[in-house]
């Protein structure tokens, strides 16, 4: 598969729909690269003490699930200038008519007066993130899946324009809890930017969690079967039950079939809780050490400036610029 690259933006606590649906799946492994978007995190307005407190809690979820090991590195966007420079060569050859297709910036931009340019040029600083790391293949979910088709399309550009300076990653959708429905309203994404019952916070207490999931939205019946469409709440369930246990849907549905919705709500709380615990307890207790924290964040900057700041020069080296 070879080397992968995830960056998860600070807009919000970190929520068991981002566990199931990313973080789990990340792995540990040569030259694989995960950082703190903080950079992404102000495009939209922001309030800087919990931007900052948002900054801490995400690195300590990716330290506590040990992502700096095994030669892959945790860092902070903007401890690598590279990033923001990066953007900036390749605002430079894309065009306005791709910038303006994207459906991120459609839905959020939408009837907004004082939408910020950030939020427009953004994809370029996210191909910037995934080119400087010469990565294989980026995991995406589908709202983002179009953002790294455009990053292809400026490392191709760039390739024909001054050479073949880039690596054209390949994005990755994963399978079963890509997306993680709100508990309240399965109709929504389950998402870190909206707090209320139907978000389940990771580093929430237990008791929280178990509250949350026996007070989910469920259907009409009491069977427990999977049917996106008719029953869009047990539905949801069912695939937080599964991913989390690493076991089918069917498997899920036909060990609580006849159990009703009480019981089986309960039983997925359990899941939740249980699978979740280690890495809970580990952020919690990194939270409380933040010198530790700091370290290891600061040896992930200097591993990801060491591939970062010679791909940008060869980049600009390519493209004209006279080097210092």
């Amino acid at each position: 598969m070879g080397k992968s690259l995830s960056f998860i933006t600070p807009s919000g606590r970190v929520t068991l729909g981002n566990y199931i649906g990313a973080l789990s799946q990340w792995t540990a492994e040569p030259g694989n690269v995960y950082a703190v978007a903080d950079l992404h995190g102000i495009t939209t307005p922001w309030n800087p003490e919990t931007l900052r407190s948002y900054i801490i809690e995400i690195a300590s979820v990716l330290l506590a699930l040990g992502l700096d090991q095994q030669g892959s590195m945790v860092y902070v966007q903007s401890h690598v200038p590279a990033h923001a420079e990066m953007a900036w060569l390749l605002e430079c050859i894309g065009h306005m008519g791709e910038f303006q297709r994207m459906t991120q910036f459609k839905s959020k931009g939408k009837d907004r007066g004082d939408v910020s340019v950030g939020l427009f040029t953004y994809p370029a600083l996210m191909a910037g993130d995934i080119l400087l790391h010469d990565v294989d293949s980026v995991p995406v979910g589908e709202d983002q899946k179009q953002h790294v088709e455009l990053t292809r399309d400026l490392a191709l550009r760039a390739n024909h324009l001054f050479g073949p300076v880039f690596t054209v990653p390949q994005p990755r959708v994963p399978g079963i809890g890509a997306r993680v429905r709100s508990l309240k309203n399965p109709a929504e994404k389950m998402s870190k930017s909206v707090i209320d019952d139907g978000t389940v916070l990771l580093l929430e207490d237990a008791d929280a969690i178990r509250r949350k999931f026996m007070t989910a939205v469920t259907d009409s019946g009491r069977e427990v079967t999977y049917d996106p469409e008719a029953k869009p709440g047990i539905s949801n369930l069912l695939e937080i039950a599964a991913a989390l246990s690493h076991q089918s849907i069917e498997q899920i549905a036909a060990q609580y079939q006849n159990a009703g919705y009480g019981a089986f709500k309960r039983a997925v709380a359990e899941i939740a809780v249980e699978t979740t615990r280690r890495v809970r307890q580990e952020a919690l207790t990194l939270q409380s050490d933040p010198a530790e924290i700091v370290r290891r964040l600061d040896t992930g900057r200097r591993m990801a400036e060491a591939v970062a700041n010679p791909k940008l020069r060869q980049v600009k080296q390519a493209m004209g610029f006279l080097l210092p």
